[in-house]
């Protein structure tokens, strides 16, 4: 059969489709094609590249160090979290307790130690003083967690612009920040950390960067554990605000004498601008710049809207003052005086609040520092750096006032009273009189005043001689003490006996060591003014040793008992009240004819005294009395420089007149308790005879002599 010409259709050989792939597998098949193949960069890339991986690896560190950094604040706030006590524990946080000091009349005139007064919280204080502290110290208070990041970068960049370190001067703490530092973190002082409590607490408000960090966490544990009211009431409670108050509730009694809650606007700004530099700006130290300071918080109070502009202007007119108590600021010597003299442990180192009642009288601590400061001004040229003390005291020896010297460019508290000891001159006279009137002698007896010369081992002839360098034979007894005649007082001392004279004024209160020549008659031996006035107010009280005090009573507060009583200074008798009386009558002489007469007081009130000049005019003196007070006077320099023109009868007597007159001003005159010769004059008995003149060494007494001696020493006590 022949082909038919169409070809025959075959059909093509085909693969099959590959099935479709999954398109997350397409995904990575892309991917790794794409970093198989290396990316081309152009040269902007490369110059790029370094710094993206820069920022890769700090922001990697960034946040995971912040994870850090976060954990370990959490951990350290939680640690301080679980220390922290009660608001009660931490608001009165003091190592020491305080000792307030009220006169003989019950009113306070000096506070030492850390004062505080109780717990306050912020809806017992005054509302301005709430607010005065919100505005100067942290007016985002409420607003913040504790720590504010805007305050503390402002204040780097203000130290930054005072050329100061970033944490040099304002630190940009918030309230709660201080209260942390106020806390000391949680730490508290004691004497076994090797530093004092101002170098703890300073060492506390350090300004590193380490306690920066250690303040953080502290802070927020505090905000975690308490509300802000209650934060506030920690810092207003433990607050340190000048002259030995912590709190506010302290501070407002002590400058305005006043409970804190009636505060009013200039005077809770005064308290608030305490808190930066609390000594620099305390009312008691400069009140102008106290003032100043407060008129800056006003002001910011006004601008953050807590005070209208009636307020502030009122405030801005009547600024605060302080009350009469811290006004006066008086009895500084005798706080001192009285806090070293009591027990430690009741004072300087109690930890208890305590209340001592003392002796001092405020008019006479006031007549006393007004007499001292007019007779400088007055008397005494200016520019003159000599120094004086007064103290004025009972003849039972309790200190009425003390001053113990003149604040000269703000010099420390030296107290020239109590601590500087210094030749006493011919104001220990009176102590050989006493002992020659215990033994018989009296004031009418005769001494010679002549040309005197012992032989002293060692030490070669003594020849003592007469302020006026003239001697003048046989005189009394009176009229040797009145003129403080030298020659006659060693020569009667040495007749009566040195180891009794020694005795007398011993047992009378010198306690310093007495000389052992004869030279100790005219005073060259050392005691205290305090000493020497005490002694005074022996022979002013009948012949009675006394120990001059100035404590009554301590207790502590807020109970009714008492822990120490004294009940007064009177001790032994040293000679008999006829002795006495008889010396008291010898000793008004002095003023009214002899030596003194520049201490007679007006109106012809008795007084009686003595002077005393050292060598070369070291030292002056004048003590007396008078019927109701002994007050004596020392003046002279630091240094023991020489003073010009100046004796016990001159300056140091028209101080002490001056002193007198003003502690006597209106009082009744109460006469000497001495003798009125006229009346009881007596024939003079028998005595030994004075030493013969011009005889070197001097005349031992015979036999019979040291019979009579021995035998009048044991009458009347005397060895």
């Amino acid at each position: 059969m022949a082909k038919s010409g169409k070809t025959r259709l075959v059909a093509d050989r085909r693969r099959s489709a590959p099935a479709a792939k999954p398109a997350a597998t397409t995904r990575k098949a892309s991917a790794r094609r794409r970093k198989a193949a290396p990316k081309r960069r152009g040269p902007l890339g490369w110059l790029i590249w370094p710094f993206r991986m820069l920022i890769r690896v700090g922001w990697a560190l960034s946040w995971r160090g912040a994870l850090v950094v976060l954990a370990i604040l959490t951990a350290a706030t939680f640690y301080n979290y679980a220390r922290i006590p009660d608001m009660a524990t931490l608001a009165d946080g003091r190592a020491r307790g305080s000792v307030t000091l009220q006169d003989r009349s019950g009113e306070t005139f000096a506070w030492r130690g850390d004062n505080f007064g109780g717990l306050v919280t912020t809806d017992s204080v005054s509302p301005y003083l709430r607010d005065a502290v919100i505005a100067s110290e942290d007016k985002r208070f409420y607003r913040h967690i504790g720590v504010s990041p805007r305050g503390i970068a402002g204040a780097i960049r203000t130290n930054l612009a005072a050329g100061r370190g970033p944490l040099s001067g304002n630190g940009g703490s918030t309230i709660t920040q201080q209260v942390a530092k106020l806390l000391c973190l949680g730490n508290d002082w004691d004497q076994t950390l090797g530093m004092t409590e101002a170098e703890f607490e300073a060492d506390c408000r350090a300004g590193s960067v380490w306690r920066k960090m250690k303040e953080i966490p502290y802070a927020l544990a505090l905000e975690a554990k308490f509300s802000k009211d209650e934060i506030l009431s920690i810092y207003l409670n433990r607050a340190y605000l000048g002259a030995g108050a912590r709190g506010f509730a302290a501070a407002s009694q002590r400058y305005f004498g006043k409970s804190v809650a009636r505060v009013n606007a200039a005077e809770a700004a005064m308290l608030s601008g305490l808190l930066p530099a609390p000594s620099y700006y305390a009312p008691t130290n400069d009140l102008q710049r106290a003032r100043d300071r407060a008129a800056t918080v006003l002001r910011l109070m006004r601008d953050q809207g807590l005070l209208t502009t009636a307020e502030f202007t009122q405030a801005m007119e009547t600024p605060a003052s302080l009350s009469p108590a811290a006004r006066q600021d008086t009895g500084g010597y005798f706080a001192d005086w009285v806090m070293s003299d009591a027990p430690d442990f009741l004072t300087s180192e109690t930890t208890e609040d305590v209340i001592v009642r003392t002796t001092l009288d405020k008019d006479i601590q006031a007549a006393a520092e007004g007499a001292l400061e007019w007779v400088f001004e007055e008397k005494v040229r200016a520019g003159s750096e000599a120094q004086a003390a007064i103290v004025v005291m009972s003849a039972d020896g309790a200190v009425r006032a003390m001053v113990g010297g003149r604040n000269l460019r703000g010099g420390g508290q030296f107290n020239r009273a109590t601590q500087a000891v210094r030749q006493t001159g011919s104001s220990f006279k009176p102590f050989v009189y006493a002992a020659a009137l215990d033994l018989g002698w009296r004031f009418d007896s005769t001494v010679l005043d002549s040309e005197l010369a012992i032989d002293v081992p060692g030490s070669g002839t003594y020849s003592p001689s007469n302020y006026t360098n003239q001697f003048y034979g046989e005189v009394s007894l009176t009229d040797a003490l009145a003129r403080s005649l030298n020659a006659a007082t060693v020569r009667l001392s040495e007749n009566v006996g040195r180891d009794v004279v020694r005795t007398v004024a011993e047992q009378f209160g010198i306690r310093s060591d007495l000389a052992q020549g004869p030279a100790l008659a005219l005073g060259v031996s050392e005691s205290t003014l305090l000493e020497m006035t005490g002694a005074y107010a022996g022979i002013l009280n009948g012949g009675t040793s006394v120990t001059p005090y100035g404590l009554t009573s301590l207790s502590l507060r807020g109970e009714d008992g008492s822990l120490l009583d004294h009940e007064g200074g009177l001790g032994e008798r040293v000679i008999t009240e006829d002795a006495a009386r008889q010396l008291v009558y010898m000793m008004s002489r002095v003023v009214a004819a002899g030596t003194g007469t520049r201490a007679a007081l007006p109106g012809d009130r008795p007084a009686a005294g003595k002077t005393g000049t050292t060598q070369a005019a070291r030292d002056a003196w004048f003590i007396g009395f008078t019927g109701d007070y002994v007050a004596g006077v020392w003046m002279g320099y630091d240094d023991n420089t020489p003073l010009t023109g100046v004796t016990g009868g001159g300056l140091p007597a028209e101080i002490w007149r001056e002193t007198m007159a003003r502690v006597h001003d209106g009082a009744p005159v109460t006469p000497l308790p001495m003798i009125d010769p006229p009346r009881e004059a007596r024939p003079v008995p028998q005595q030994p005879q004075p030493a013969p003149q011009q005889q070197a060494p001097a005349r031992q007494p015979d036999i019979a002599e040291r019979i009579l001696m021995d035998v009048l020493g044991g009458i009347f006590g005397r060895n």
